[in-house]
C-alpha cells in the first residue's frame, strides 16, 4: 500500500514515522512514496515534493493522507485526489465537518473510500464506534472531552495552580496547540467534531451554528472557586434528543471531582454515547499529539487496505434541532452589575457569591439558547466573563 503524505506538520510526521519504522505485519505492507509540502519549503526528505501534479499522476499511489488542515487547499485537493481513484484518509475536522457529503458523494462515484476517523478522539477509535452503535441502537445522547490541548490546559491549571497563559505555552511547546491556539480555546475545534459526530449519530447534515463558549477567559481564580467546591471544569461537547427535537452545544462544564471526566488528564478524551439498548459506552484515549492522531489515520489505511467496506452514510434525515428544549443550571463569573444581570436572565438568577473579588451568579432552570443569548449580551458589558454548566447527571 503506497501512501502519500499531503503536509509535514505535527501530523504528517506523526504518519511517517508510523510507517517508515513499521513493527507489525499491516506495517510492514505499507510505504510513504510522497510527501507534499508548500512551494518554498525546504526538501529535507526524498520523498518530499511541492508538485500536487506528482502524486495525482503517479499511478502506484493508493492512499492520500491529507493533514495540511484548514479548508483550502484541502478542499480541492481532497476532491482531486478521489477524482484521481485515490483513496482519501484525512485529520482535518474542519474541512470534513463543512464537506463531509460532497467527499464522500465523489468518493462513491470513484469506486475509492474517504475514511475520517482521526477527525474527532484521536486515537480513539470513535467514529467507528458510533457507526457500530448505530446499526443496532438509536442514539438518545453523546457527549464528552473531545479536546487534547484544552483539557490539557485545564488539567494543569487545576493540578499545577497554574495561570492560562503559561499552561497554553507550554501546550504550544509540546505541540498540543498551534501557534494560533484560537480554535481549541474558543471551542471551535470542538464544535467541528460535534457537527461531524452529530451528522453521523442522526443521519442528517448537522449545522454549523449551536450555541459554542470556550475557555478562552477561564482563569486561576475561577480553577479555584470549582475547586473549593470539590469540583473539576472541562470543556465538552454534546447532542441530546429531547422529544422530536435535537439541541448541540459546546460548552465549560463542571463535574464533581470524584466522576470519571474530572480525572480525564492531560492530552487526553472521554466520549461517552448511549444507545437503546446498549446503554452508555466510554471510550478514553489521548486525543492530541503526531503519533496518536498519527495511528488513527493509519487505522483508516489498514482498514482500506484489508478491503474492509465503508459504512453506507445516510445523511438524508430532516432532524429538527433545537436549543431551547434542554434546560440547565449554570455559574457565571461577571463583573456586569446585577442588575444587568436580571434585566437578561430575570428570575434564573438564583445566588451570587463573593470569591477573592469575583462574583458568581447561579443561573438556574435556563435553556441552552437563552443561556448563549444572555452571555452575548452581557459581553458586551464585560467581554472577560466566564460561563460553565453545572453538570446534573
Amino acid at each position: 500500500m503506497r501512501v502519500a503524505v499531503l503536509g509535514y506538520g505535527t501530523i504528517g510526521r506523526g504518519v511517517c514515522e508510523i510507517i517508515m519504522n513499521p513493527v507489525t505485519s499491516y506495517t510492514n505492507r505499507m510505504s510513504i512514496s510522497h510527501i507534499w509540502i508548500r512551494k518554498g519549503k525546504e526538501k529535507i526528505l526524498p520523498e518530499m515534493c511541492d508538485d500536487f501534479n506528482i502524486i495525482l499522476e503517479d499511478k502506484t499511489v493508493d492512499v492520500v493522507v491529507e493533514v495540511l488542515g484548514g479548508l483550502e487547499p484541502a478542499h480541492t485537493m481532497i476532491i482531486e485526489a478521489l477524482k484521481a481513484g485515490k483513496h482519501v484518509v484525512t485529520a482535518n475536522k474542519k474541512v470534513t465537518a463543512m464537506y463531509l457529503q460532497e467527499f464522500l458523494d465523489v468518493a462513491k462515484e470513484n469506486n475509492v473510500q474517504f475514511l475520517f476517523e482521526a477527525t474527532t478522539g484521536g486515537g480513539i477509535p470513535w467514529i467507528r464506534s458510533v457507526e457500530k452503535v448505530k446499526r443496532i441502537d438509536k442514539i438518545s445522547d453523546f457527549h464528552g472531552i473531545f479536546n487534547g490541548t484544552t483539557n490539557y490546559i485545564l488539567d494543569r491549571m487545576y493540578k499545577d495552580g497554574s495561570e492560562f497563559d503559561d499552561v497554553l505555552k507550554q501546550a504550544q511547546k509540546l505541540g498540543y496547540a498551534e501557534h494560533d491556539p484560537s480554535a481549541d480555546i474558543d471551542g471551535v475545534d470542538v464544535a467541528n467534531k460535534l457537527q461531524i459526530t452529530t451528522s453521523l449519530a442522526y443521519d442528517c447534515i448537522a449545522p454549523a451554528d449551536f450555541p459554542v463558549f470556550g475557555i478562552r477567559t477561564i482563569t486561576k481564580t475561577d480553577i479555584d472557586y470549582f475547586r473549593e467546591k470539590d469540583q473539576v471544569v472541562k470543556l465538552t461537547a454534546e447532542a441530546k434528543v429531547q422529544g422530536e427535537f435535537l439541541s448541540c452545544c459546546v460548552e465549560p462544564v463542571v463535574f464533581s471531582k470524584d466522576s470519571m471526566e474530572a480525572s480525564v488528564p492531560d492530552n487526553f478524551n472521554l466520549g461517552s454515547v448511549t444507545g437503546t439498548t446498549i446503554g452508555e459506552l466510554k471510550f478514553y484515549g489521548q486525543g492530541a499529539g503526531k503519533l496518536p492522531t498519527g495511528n488513527a489515520i493509519v487505522q483508516d489505511i489498514i482498514d482500506i487496505m484489508e478491503g474492509e467496506e465503508e459504512t453506507a452514510f445516510d445523511f438524508s434525515k430532516d432532524v429538527k434541532f433545537c436549543y431551547n428544549k434542554v434546560i440547565k443550571n449554570y455559574v457565571l463569573r461577571t463583573t456586569a452589575t446585577e442588575e444587568d444581570i436580571r434585566s437578561v436572565f430575570g428570575s434564573h438568577v438564583k445566588t451570587a457569591e463573593v470569591f477573592h473579588g469575583n462574583v458568581y451568579y447561579t443561573i438556574e432552570e435556563v435553556s441552552t439558547l437563552t443561556l448563549h443569548e444572555g452571555v452575548k449580551e452581557l459581553q458586551k458589558m464585560d467581554e472577560l466573563l466566564f460561563v460553565a454548566r453545572l453538570n446534573q447527571g
